[in-house]
């Protein structure tokens, strides 16, 4: 399975910047969605609320899925890589 990596900065309420990579389907290229997924995420992170649109997250490369990530996209339909700031 190809998947899509979508690098995400996120400005956090306490003002701290999140950076975390949204890794979805390679076929799923409805930005609707994939900010769907971020924005899902930031509400487990209670971050709710904050903007997540193309100046917050972009595309970066097409890869070969990792096993990691394979059961999660599976039953979620992403897998997120916390990078920085994002606890």
């Amino acid at each position: 399975m190809k998947v899509a990596v979508w690098d995400t900065y996120v400005t956090k309420k306490d003002g701290s910047v999140m950076h975390f990579d949204i890794i979805a389907p390679e076929e799923i290229k409805d930005t609707t969605i994939i900010y769907g997924y971020g924005t899902e995420y930031l509400i487990s992170k209670r971050q709710e609320g904050q903007p997540l649109t193309s100046k917050q997250c972009r595309f970066c490369h097409i890869e070969t899925v990792r096993p990691e990530w394979e059961a999660e996209i599976k039953q979620k339909g992403y897998f997120i890589i916390e990078m920085e700031n994002c606890k």
